[in-house]
């Protein structure tokens, strides 16, 4: 069985230097963001989002980016989960982007909040019916008696809405995680990475600074 201290790989793709960036983090993700959809990665929206409960206890799992601008970056989910429990109590996330094909990471920190209702609408109507019904279907992050008794429920939904405009479930819709902090990582040989960070000084002026690996 192999090692797993001895599973290791040396980054040796890229740089990234402070005569390359753009002096706004958001056009910085702009370029990365271009370079990773046309790099065909697999799931290039798929970022860790951690968040944490009032007592301070963290939790993470992946979530799909949906949009951003200068505003935030926006994922849904349902607003009875675990996530959003935590969201509640403390309202700061820290979103993670790894895109290994690009030996590139980036990781932002910020004030989270709900999207408007407006935006959440026409986000739900554009997805699949099945997704759709599946908001409706599952009561997210709560004990379940089976995975039949689900799929029964699903089903039961599927009939009721057949030919019929399917709501958005008052309980589902998105949040927006607003960035004071973001940074960006490069792979680079013998770990001695590259790393890039921003941070908001006030409105729309951020200020740069490299950090040791």
């Amino acid at each position: 069985m192999m090692n797993i201290a001895d599973i290791r790989k040396d980054y040796m793709l890229r740089s990234l230097s402070e005569n390359d960036i753009e002096k706004h983090p958001l056009r910085q993700f702009d370029k990365w963001w271009q370079e990773a959809i046309d790099s065909r990665i697999d799931e290039v929206n798929a970022m860790t989002l951690a968040t944490a409960n009032n007592q301070g206890v963290p939790s993470a799992r992946i979530v799909l980016l949906k949009g951003y601008d200068e505003s935030g970056f926006v994922f849904f989910t349902n607003y009875n989960s675990h996530k959003a429990s935590d969201v509640k109590d403390n309202p700061n996330a820290c979103l993670v982007f790894f895109w290994k094909e690009l030996e590139r990471q980036v990781r932002i920190t910020g004030d989270i909040e709900k999207i408007s209702d407006k935006e959440s609408d026409e986000y739900f109507h554009s997805r699949p019916i099945t997704s759709r019904i599946g908001a409706w279907a599952s009561d997210q992050s709560s004990v379940i008696d089976s995975r039949e008794r689900l799929e029964e429920k699903f089903k039961t939904l599927e009939a009721a809405y057949s030919n019929k405009e399917i709501p958005r479930p008052p309980h589902w819709g998105g949040y927006r995680v607003i960035p004071r902090q973001i940074e960006f990582w490069q792979g680079r040989p013998g770990r001695l990475h590259d790393r890039i960070e921003y941070n908001l000084v006030e409105w729309n002026r951020w200020s740069i600074k490299r950090l040791a690996p």
